[in-house]
């Protein structure tokens, strides 16, 4: 009973400490094109912590997982919530990496590859099926991709922070950014689908002899092939475990060991080839804004199920425009972080597209007012305000 109430406490407070971050910068910065940029660091420092370190799920020290260090374990939520294990955490469409020990939530990617190879046959850990696994991940994708739709990139996606934060930092260093051009960003937004596509094909084809017992590849069962194609190349992955192992969250020693197979002996959490991937996209997310977000699948898969056929009538936060208070000054398409021209483009209504990310920089710096405008369920929360008038 005690630590019921601890636990409470504990929580409680933390929701107190919030919610006061945030009431403190709504009422106390000023500038009207800085308040909400301002507000979305701190959800977004708030979401790292969240996710990552599970300073309020706990608990901490799981036996099943000591080798990766003492941090909470995902098997809290299954198992205390859901009353069964579910050990891989709660499906959340952001990086929120497996491999980093917190995983509290667990990126969405990684459990549609590994549920199919080498884990849809995979019985001792999961009292859930491979089909069942794979239902309740891809339910709570759709799902969460509807409630949020890529709201999850723009403002609680960790690896989208570390992204705006070099672009803080090229800022403070007064360095300008480089933008490409309509043509190249039209050909990274289109690859996400196609790297979405290789992922799962690889996944389905080493998985045929636990889905369909027919063996594709030889030997696949013995950790020879590549397994989860995705995260041997993800950006995310190695940031993340090399933060925690920093921190003293995970066991280093575990962290640097390798793994069987011709393909994986340069590491099991840390690879030569993610290493470098890391090192590129941080180059290039330095100059040019929000790069990965342009090519990243799994924002590919939350505009498929937020922006597309029917998703899109339901889906629930929308950027609209009103075009009669448009005057095209440019503003909109000089600030978004991935290149989004269809806001600036477009006549008005919905203006939301697959590329947005939803971070609202446009309505912030929109100069007139109500042009631009959020919605949650058709209902305006946030509007585009005349901060020109209100500097003079």
């Amino acid at each position: 009973m005690l630590e019921i109430i601890a636990e409470t406490l504990r929580i409680t407070i933390a929701v107190a400490l919030i919610l006061a971050g945030m009431l403190a910068i709504v009422i106390w910065v000023r500038n009207n094109t800085r308040k909400l940029s301002t507000l979305r660091l701190f959800v977004q420092i708030v979401a790292v912590v969240l996710i990552f370190l599970g300073l309020i799920i706990g608990p901490f020290g799981q036996d099943q997982w000591e080798y990766l260090g003492t941090a909470p374990k995902d098997i809290a939520i299954g198992k205390e919530i859901f009353g069964r294990p579910y050990p891989d955490g709660l499906t959340v469409p952001t990086f929120s990496c497996y491999y980093a020990s917190g995983r509290t939530a667990t990126c969405v990617v990684w459990q549609l590859q590994s549920y199919l190879f080498p884990d849809f046959g995979t019985s001792s850990v999961y009292s859930t099926s491979g089909v069942e696994r794979l239902a309740i991940a891809t339910g709570l994708l759709i799902l969460m991709s509807i409630i949020f739709g890529r709201f999850l990139c723009g403002w609680i996606c960790p690896f989208g922070l570390y992204m705006d934060l070099l672009t803080r930092l090229r800022k403070a260093l007064k360095i300008k950014h480089w933008t490409l051009s309509d043509r190249t960003n039209e050909v990274l937004r289109q690859s996400r689908y196609l790297i979405i596509a290789t992922f799962l094909i690889l996944s389905v084809i080493l998985g045929m002899r636990a889905i369909a017992g027919v063996e594709l590849v030889s030997e696949t069962e013995l950790g020879r092939y590549l397994e989860i194609p995705f995260c041997q190349v993800c950006p995310a992955k190695p940031l993340f475990v090399l933060v925690e192992g920093a921190l003293g969250f995970m066991d280093v020693d575990y962290m640097l060991s390798q793994t069987i197979g011709d393909f994986a002996l340069t590491g099991w959490y840390l690879t030569s080839i993610n290493l470098v991937i890391l090192g590129v996209v941080t180059v290039g997310s330095f100059k040019i804004r929000r790069l990965w977000c342009r090519i990243c699948p799994l924002g590919g898969l939350i505009a498929i199920f937020s922006r597309f056929g029917p998703f899109k009538k339901i889906s629930l936060i929308k950027l609209t425009k009103v075009e009669e208070k448009c005057t095209k000054c440019g503003i909109c398409k000089r600030v978004c972080p991935p290149q989004v021209t269809e806001v600036y483009d477009d006549k008005g209504g919905d203006v939301t597209v697959s590329s947005c990310i939803l971070c609202f920089r446009c309505v912030e710096m929109c100069p007139y007012e109500g042009c631009l405008q959020v919605e949650v369920a058709g209902k305006p929360i946030y509007k585009s305000k005349n901060w020109l008038k209100e500097e003079e």
